[in-house]
């Protein structure tokens, strides 16, 4: 989860589509030239241990927008693809 927050800040696109699972993979990613990521907080997570194939991650992550604080406050889906740890798909809460 935070190599995948640290790409997005980045703008590293080649590395968010081969972490991301290639059955719910967007194509591409549009970038929000305007939008600033700042820093991410884990909140929880389930399983995910080194024997398991599968857990989740709850975070918030902070950006601007046109000088606007925000937060997107998510609960993720993980797996393993050939050993890797891939984002399957996530719910956004408030």
């Amino acid at each position: 989860m935070r190599s995948r927050f640290s790409a997005f800040v980045v703008g590293d696109e080649g590395y968010l589509l081969r972490s991301w699972h290639p059955d719910t993979r967007p194509p591409g990613i549009d970038f929000d030239p305007e939008l600033r990521w700042g820093r991410l907080e884990i909140l929880g997570s389930t399983d995910g241990g080194v024997f398991r194939n599968e857990g989740t991650v709850e975070f918030r992550a902070h950006y601007t927008v046109h000088g606007r604080p925000g937060a997107l406050h998510e609960n993720s889906r993980f797996t393993r693809v050939d050993g890797a740890w891939v984002y399957v798909d996530g719910v956004i809460t408030d």
